[in-house]
């Protein structure tokens, strides 16, 4: 792949000259060759607006608002896209309740989390998907293809590996570390392709629906994370399979992680071929059309995106804490999508996703390192002995002793996170309120000559 830098004329181009990449974050008027929403090209191109964030249709006098059945094919293709995303993110979930079968400590589990982080480091490279690319594939296509069918052959490759590293083979104990790296670079991969699939949504839908895309985003993840975890966790489960599926009972269930592993891949191999061969990056196909940036120019993008106020504000309030309620977690998809910038679309996007997932992220890892400290046990059977420790456990039943579970720190952590959650409530509460009364410049990154 290579950068590719492209001003051709076009009716919905910007315009190459009038702008350079030096970043002007600064309040009051716009200096000369600035952005300006109010502004139409005399040759009768249209204007900055609608090229950043601008009203739905302001500046185009030659095409009417797409209507949503208009654009179902390409709402289709995205939603296919997310469940794809999802099967991925459903797999790894799944090993968390394996391990726990296995009785694997929660440090342990804790350090399988993450496996879940490269969707909230993404920002690091998500500028790289979008501003290096094979211009006669298709700025989005050339990442997600390969991405794709890596994510296929590594799926293929992990099923005849996966039953050693959880121990089903030799009788061992899970390897947690093998584990670990396994199924971080499973979500390496597919954090990548969120960066492209997010990237494509923003100039595959037209901008009066581009809000469908947080829809097709929730839906396809869910649908996706539904058939890797819940199907799958139900289908491996043998009590499952013989109360609801069988007529006979067996010891096993109808299908094992190794064998979803590698059907999973092999869609992944065909479907992704078909997404090449059949959809194209076209003209018609994009509303807004990007134009590209050097990986410094994004770079520098990104900086200056970060120091704007209304986004510092928002990355803060999610990073501080994450809104787990669902309906919650669309509105927010499709509020990233009205207010991030089609000139670096993946990253912009990748930015805000990227704080959201960092606020659900980081408090399960810490929630499960700290299960067993706050965990209070006894010993029973032998006097004057605790489980503070694993030595202590261990001396305790050598001593023909038992540890009892007094207090279980899952219930420490759960009253101390729901005072943590009114108080957060009440003092940051307010402060998204604001954001949403916040114009559509707040978000702008006007730049100067």
């Amino acid at each position: 792949m290579s950068p590719t830098i492209s001003h051709k004329d076009s009716s919905r181009q910007r315009r190459p000259g009038n702008f350079s990449h030096s970043l002007d974050m600064k309040s009051g008027p716009l200096p000369p060759g600035g952005w300006d929403d109010g502004h139409l090209d005399s040759a009768g191109r249209e204007g900055d607006r609608e090229a950043l964030l601008g009203d739905t249709g302001t500046g185009d006098f030659l095409k009417a608002p797409r209507s949503f059945r208009a654009e179902l094919s390409s709402i289709l293709l995205l939603l296919f896209l997310y469940v794809l995303q999802g099967i991925p993110l459903g797999l790894a979930g799944s090993i968390p309740l394996i391990l726990q079968s296995k009785n694997v400590s929660y440090t342990d589990q804790a350090f399988f989390s993450f496996v879940f982080w490269p969707f909230s480091l993404k920002l690091l490279w998500a500028p790289l998907v979008d501003a290096v690319y094979v211009k006669n594939f298709g700025r989005r296509k050339s990442w997600l293809v390969p991405t794709q069918y890596i994510l296929g052959l590594f799926m293929i490759y992990l099923s005849t590996q996966v039953d050693r590293l959880l121990g089903n083979t030799d009788g061992r104990t899970p390897d947690v570390i093998a584990l670990t790296v396994a199924f971080f670079l499973f979500e390496f991969l597919a954090a990548t392709q969120d960066i492209a699939v997010d990237g494509w949504a923003l100039t595959m839908l037209s901008r009066e629906n581009v809000g469908y895309a947080s829809t097709c985003n929730s839906v396809g993840q869910t649908a996706g994370y539904f058939l890797g975890n819940v199907l799958f966790l139900a289908l491996e489960s043998a009590d499952f399979c013989n109360k609801y599926l069988r007529f006979q009972p067996q010891p096993r269930g109808i299908v094992t992680l190794s064998d979803f592993l590698f059907f999973w891949g092999t869609v992944f191999l065909i479907t992704t071929t078909l997404v090449a061969l059949l959809k194209k990056e076209n003209k018609e196909v994009s509303v807004v059309k990007e134009e590209t940036q050097g990986i410094t120019d994004t770079y520098k993008l990104l900086f200056a995106i970060i120091k704007m106020p209304a986004v510092l504000t928002f990355c803060l309030l999610i990073l501080t804490a994450k809104v787990t309620v669902y309906s919650m977690y669309v509105s927010i998809m499709a509020f990233n999508a009205k207010v991030s910038d089609p000139l670096i679309g993946g990253t912009y996007m990748t930015l805000l996703n990227t704080v959201s997932n960092l606020g659900g992220n980081w408090p399960s890892t810490v929630a499960l390192w700290l299960v067993d400290p706050l965990t209070v046990k006894e010993c029973v059977g032998a006097s004057n002995q605790n489980c503070q420790t694993l030595d202590a456990v261990e001396l305790c039943k050598k001593l023909g002793g038992s540890c009892v579970t007094a207090l279980d720190g899952y219930y420490v952590e759960s009253i101390i996170c729901v005072f943590i959650g009114f108080g957060w409530w009440f003092f940051l509460g307010p402060k998204f309120k604001k954001l949403q009364d916040e114009g559509s410049s707040s978000w702008k990154c006007k730049r100067s000559n």
